[in-house]
C-alpha cells in the first residue's frame, strides 16, 4: 500500500490520479489533497476518498469546505489553505508519493518541500523543473528521492532509459504533435485567433498548455525539463514532429540502437507508471498495433515556431533565463487569450524579456520566486508596449 498526496487534485492529472486510486484500492490510499478554487469538486473528493488533510486556495474557501463537510457529518479531515496548506499536504509523515500537478510555479514550494522531506515525486508540473530544476534535482540526490516524470514524453524517456546506462545515451528525442499550425502558411500566423489556437489535434488540455502547444513553447519547456531530469546538455535533447503522437519519445544509444515507448494516448498510463515504479501494474490501457500503420517524423521549423529556438537559447543561457522564458510566456499567453496581443506577439514578448534578463543562478526557492516575479513584471511592460504598437 502506497500513501498518496495529490497537489492539484481537481485538475485533469489530479482527477486521473484519483481514478487510479479508485481502481486499485488495495495498492493506493489517498492521504492528502491540495485543490485550487473548485470547492465543490474538492468536497466530492473528500467524501469519496476521506483524506487526512485537504488544502484549498484561501481561507474563505477553507471555511466553506469545512462547513460543507460538517453538514454531511464528515469528521476527521483537517482543512488548510494557501501555500502553507499545500506544503502541509505534501510533507505529511505518512505520505510515500507526492503527485505534483499544480499548473505553473504555484506548486513549486510544496514540491521542493516534499523532496526535502524525502518523498518520491510523480512530476506532472514541468514549470517546477524549468524554474527550479537544479535546486530540485540537487535536493533529490541529497535525500535519495525518485523524481518520476508524468508528462508523457519524459515518462517515455524514463522508461526507455532503463534499457542502458546514462553514459551510453547518445541523445534523446522528444516527440511533438506539431499542434494545429504545423502546415499553416507562415503569412497566416499574424492572423491566428485564440479560438483557432485552442483547437489541438490530439490532446484535450487546459488553455495555457494548449496555446503553448500551438507555439511549441510547451515542447521548449520540455527540452529544459529533460536537461534537468536526465542530466543532459541541450544539444543532446532533440525534437521531432510526429503528428500521430503514437510514439511518445525515443532514446538513441551510442551503439545506434533507438528505443521508443508506445502506448495509448491516455495520461493514466504514465501516472500509473510513476505510482507503481519500480513495478509495473496490470491495466486495461492496451495499445492497438494497427495504429502503427502510418508514422510520420519531420524536423521542427524554427522559423515557424520561434519559441522552440528561444527555449534552446534559454536552456544554454542558464537558470534565470529559463525562469524568464516560462514567466514571459504565461503573461504573453494570457494577453493573447484576452485579445491584447497577436499570436506572434507571444514569441516577440518572450524574446524581448530574455534580452532584458541578466544571467543569474538563484540559490533558493525564494530567489527563484523573486526572479519569476521580476520577469513577469518585465513581460507585462513589454506586452503593454507591444499592444500600443499593435
Amino acid at each position: 500500500m502506497k500513501n498518496i498526496a495529490i497537489l492539484g487534485s481537481t485538475g485533469s492529472i489530479g482527477t486521473s490520479t484519483l481514478d487510479i486510486c479508485h481502481r486499485y484500492p488495495d495498492r493506493y490510499r489517498v492521504v492528502s489533497l491540495a485543490a485550487g478554487t473548485n470547492v465543490q469538486l474538492a468536497f466530492q473528493q473528500c467524501v469519496q476518498f476521506r483524506p487526512v488533510v485537504v488544502s484549498i486556495a484561501n481561507e474563505y474557501l477553507a471555511d466553506t469546505l469545512s462547513e460543507m463537510l460538517k453538514n454531511e457529518a464528515i469528521h476527521g479531515i483537517e482543512v488548510v489553505y494557501g501555500t502553507a496548506g499545500t506544503v502541509r499536504v505534501a510533507t505529511l509523515p505518512e505520505v510515500d508519493l507526492v503527485v505534483s500537478a499544480i499548473v505553473g510555479v504555484a506548486g513549486l514550494e510544496a514540491t521542493y518541500a516534499a523532496v526535502n522531506a524525502g518523498k518520491s515525486i510523480g512530476l506532472a508540473n514541468k514549470e517546477a523543473m524549468v524554474a527550479a530544476g537544479e535546486l530540485i534535482t540537487t535536493a533529490a540526490k541529497k535525500h535519495n528521492v525518485a523524481l518520476l516524470p508524468i508528462d508523457s514524453e519524459h515518462n517515455a524517456i524514463h522508461q526507455c532509459m532503463r534499457g542502458g546506462t546514462p553514459a551510453e545515451v547518445k541523445q534523446i528525442w522528444l516527440t511533438a504533435s506539431g499542434g494545429p499550425f504545423r502546415n499553416t502558411p507562415l503569412e497566416d500566423f499574424e492572423h491566428i485567433t485564440p479560438a483557432q489556437a485552442l483547437k489541438h489535434p490530439t490532446w484535450v488540455m487546459g488553455q495555457r498548455i494548449t496555446i503553448d502547444s500551438a507555439t511549441m513553447l510547451n515542447k521548449g519547456l520540455e527540452i529544459i525539463e529533460a536537461c534537468r531530469l536526465f542530466d543532459l546538455p541541450p544539444e543532446k535533447v532533440r525534437v521531432t514532429v510526429h503528428p500521430q503522437s503514437t510514439i511518445h519519445s525515443l532514446v538513441e544509444y551510442v551503439d545506434g540502437s533507438i528505443l521508443a515507448q508506445l502506448s495509448v494516448t491516455d495520461m493514466r498510463l504514465p501516472i500509473l507508471y510513476a505510482m507503481a515504479y519500480p513495478e509495473r501494474v496490470p491495466s486495461e490501457l492496451t495499445f492497438d498495433l494497427a495504429m502503427l500503420s502510418h508514422l510520420d517524423f519531420q524536423q521542427p521549423d524554427f522559423e515557424r515556431f520561434p519559441c522552440l529556438r528561444l527555449s534552446y537559447e534559454a536552456a544554454k543561457a542558464g537558470p534565470a533565463h529559463c525562469i524568464a522564458l516560462n514567466a514571459a510566456d504565461e503573461i504573453a499567453v494570457a494577453a493573447f487569450l484576452k485579445g491584447d496581443l497577436p499570436f506572434l506577439g507571444i514569441p516577440r514578448t518572450i524574446e524581448r524579456v530574455l534580452e532584458l534578463t541578466p544571467a543569474a543562478n538563484p540559490g533558493s526557492i525564494a530567489e527563484v520566486l523573486a526572479s519569476d516575479a521580476s520577469a513577469r513584471q518585465t513581460a507585462t511592460a513589454v506586452a503593454a508596449e507591444m499592444l500600443v504598437k499593435h
